[in-house]
């Protein structure tokens, strides 16, 4: 068949699918429609706001709890360590303080040497006398008590056992240039290596005795003074051996003028009376003396008050 000029075929004109349009925006054409839809955006931001604020809120309380949690722990850790640095340092203390003493009782130094020479010399005299034989017997005594008229020494019954006797020698006392003779030799107990003079010199001071409640244990130092030294007296150190109700064994060198004189604590107080001779256990001390409880003289040699020094 002819083609007619400018006339589309058939086929050409229906060739190819129509194309597909995709899916349009429709948006309102109206006042009211972007008015609602302006509402359902607002509500879907608060929404949304309200989400992420809850969200937001839950997470900063599980933050805050983490750090009071943290918080908490810490400071039971610091107050725990505080606890463990002061146990640490009281027992550093504690270890010092018992090394120091462990220390104190090997060597007293010179000024506790001195100053309990010095707190017991006024009150402690050296004592001469004679023996059965004639010949010097020496030792110390301490005043116990002291009135407006006269003074009352103890002293060790060897020192002056041969004024016992009739004809009795003279007993005199003496401390530095001063000597004093004593009026009589009052009273004795030779199981106990004790008596007492009296003199004729009014209101000496006397030392004052240790309370009967006083712990004094092994291991404590003990300190015995004579009333012969250039500085009005001499001392000597030792530490307890043994303590009981009939003796306190010691170490501190009892010599010759030393035996009658105080023992005394640290504190310058007398526990006993110092012996070369008392024997509680049956046999002579050799190295390691007995001092006689001072307390013992109330038994026959001192009236003593039930309670503090005799007076």
């Amino acid at each position: 068949m002819a083609r007619t000029e400018g006339t589309v075929p058939a086929a050409t004109a229906d060739a190819g699918p129509e194309r597909t349009k995709g899916p349009r925006l429709t948006l309102p054409q109206t006042a009211l429609g972007m008015a609602s839809m302006l509402f359902i955006v607002s509500v879907a931001v608060a929404f949304t706001g309200a989400v992420l604020y809850a969200y937001y809120s839950y997470r900063l309380g599980q933050t805050e709890d983490e750090v009071e949690a943290f918080a908490s722990s810490f400071a039971g850790a610091v107050d725990e360590a505080l606890a463990e640095i002061d146990q640490e340092r009281d027992a550093a203390v504690g270890s010092v303080q018992s090394q120091l003493d462990e220390l104190e009782k090997f060597a007293a130094s010179g000024e506790t040497l001195a100053g309990v020479l010095e707190q017991a010399a006024p009150s402690v005299w050296f004592v001469a006398t004679l023996d059965e034989a004639g010949q010097p017997s020496v030792g110390s005594a301490f005043v116990v008590f002291s009135d407006s008229e006269q003074s009352f020494l103890l002293t060790s019954y060897t020192t002056v056992r041969a004024a016992t006797q009739v004809p009795a020698p003279p007993i005199t006392v003496r401390k530095g240039s001063e000597v004093i003779e004593a009026v009589e030799l009052t009273t004795w107990d030779e199981a106990n290596d004790l008596a007492l003079l009296t003199v004729g010199r009014p209101s000496l001071p006397a030392l004052t005795w240790a309370a009967e409640d006083t712990p004094l244990r092994v291991g404590d130092r003990v300190f015995v003074v004579s009333g012969l030294g250039a500085s009005g007296g001499s001392i000597t150190q030792g530490f307890v051996a043994d303590v009981s109700a009939s003796g306190i064994q010691h170490d501190a060198p009892v010599g010759t003028h030393f035996q009658g004189g105080p023992v005394l604590t640290s504190q310058g107080e007398v526990i006993a009376v110092a012996s070369r001779t008392y024997a509680p256990l049956g046999f002579r001390p050799e190295a390691v003396f007995f001092g006689v409880p001072v307390r013992s003289s109330c038994a026959q040699v001192l009236q003593c008050p039930s309670a503090g020094q005799p007076g």
